[in-house]
């Protein structure tokens, strides 16, 4: 898989008041800009293209970009985000996305998606069954995932807010996946990168184009994927953690 192209969304104001489960504080806005000029900076490191879409104040988590759509190399797919605050984003996004793809699908209700909860691996999905993804839009994914050639399965979330707040696909067999759900048998057939709970965070990374974009200030997690031979890229989100983000939250890649 070659990526080429990125979509990210400039965090707004309002993110201060943006969704959280984490404990951690309030975001400082201004340097949470600053992070995600970081952010961009480190994507273009991946020899990415990135798209900048404008802040949008209306909707306090909207720089979390990842979760209204689901990008596969046949189509773009809408999704219909569960968190009720979230539910005009998708709609703002499929104007940019028309312009790289000829077709385009949706999420509806009473399915409830984010793509937050979507794990590539290859030709295969898992979907991962959340607080904010029910059984309506996994099972509206797997059909769409199906007629374009895909296959998927369901897991089940517990614990953490998205599936891939847990888990990435590293590309070559490799999964890097939280301790906490390293004894899920559908995992089992991947070399695991196992990070331990203290570095969990770390466990939200992403693989672009042989590099791995990891947050900072998680040396064990980073010489695991270290000793994998992959190049590492490490960014300070310490602002959009307040708002339970990672680094596959702030992008779209494609």
């Amino acid at each position: 898989m070659k990526f080429k192209r990125a979509i990210v969304r400039t965090p707004c104001p309002n993110m201060v008041k943006g969704l959280t489960t984490a404990n951690l504080g309030v975001p400082h806005y201004q340097l949470a800009l600053q992070q995600h000029a970081d952010y961009i900076s480190t994507l273009q490191k991946c020899g990415l293209d990135v798209i900048v879409l404008p802040a949008e104040n209306k909707f306090p988590d909207s720089t979390f970009i990842e979760d209204v759509a689901l990008l596969t190399p046949y189509c773009a797919i809408i999704t219909n985000p569960g968190a009720l605050s979230r539910k005009g984003e998708s709609k703002n996004i499929t104007e940019i996305l028309s312009q790289f793809f000829n077709k385009i699908e949706y999420i509806k209700e009473p399915g409830t998606l984010d793509a937050g909860d979507v794990l590539q691996a290859g030709q295969h999905f898992y979907i991962g069954l959340s607080k904010r993804t029910n059984i309506p839009g996994a099972r509206q994914m797997q059909i769409i995932l199906e007629n374009y050639g895909f296959t998927s399965s369901f897991i089940k979330v517990r614990g953490i807010l998205h599936l891939k707040s847990g888990v990435a696909y590293l590309e070559n067999g490799n999964l890097v996946i939280s301790e906490m759900m390293a004894n899920i048998p559908e995992f089992q057939k991947y070399r695991l990168i196992k990070i331990s709970r203290q570095e969990s965070y770390a466990a939200n990374c992403v693989w672009i184009n042989g590099k791995v974009i990891i947050p900072q200030k998680y040396p064990n997690a980073k010489q695991l994927i270290e000793n994998v031979n992959y190049q590492i890229l490490e960014v300070d989100l310490s602002e959009f953690r307040k708002i339970d983000g990672g680094v596959s939250c702030l992008s779209l890649r494609f």
